[in-house]
């Protein structure tokens, strides 16, 4: 019973961190950079999109294809960087502990 208690415990532990982290990553805004600086957006903790700026000179009508480019990998970029930042937040809630494949949790 006391092995239980203890599991309960942890369990309840790991659930406080899990609210935490969730919440730091809800607040959490990533940047992401493509075409040397000239397209830049930023992302919340969730990947949703919260703004683009785009440096003036690649608003060339004639080279719209570019831009649309620069913009996909400025998100790659971001993207890339809060999947990092998630797997890292989950090694730190969890005190490395390796959940297993598949098991996604609420993010």
């Amino acid at each position: 019973m006391k092995n239980l208690t203890g599991l309960m415990k942890q369990a309840s532990q790991m659930q406080q961190k899990m609210q935490e982290m969730q919440a730091k990553l809800d607040a959490t805004i990533i940047e992401g950079v493509s075409g040397a600086g000239l397209v830049k957006l930023s992302v919340n903790g969730q990947g949703e999109l919260k703004g683009i700026k785009i440096d003036p000179k690649l608003a060339d009508p004639s080279d719209i294809e570019m831009l649309e480019d620069l913009i996909i990998a400025a998100h790659a970029d971001a993207k890339g960087k809060l999947d990092n930042l998630k797997e890292t937040e989950m090694k730190n809630a969890t005190g490395g502990l390796q959940l297993p494949p598949g098991m996604k949790l609420p993010f």
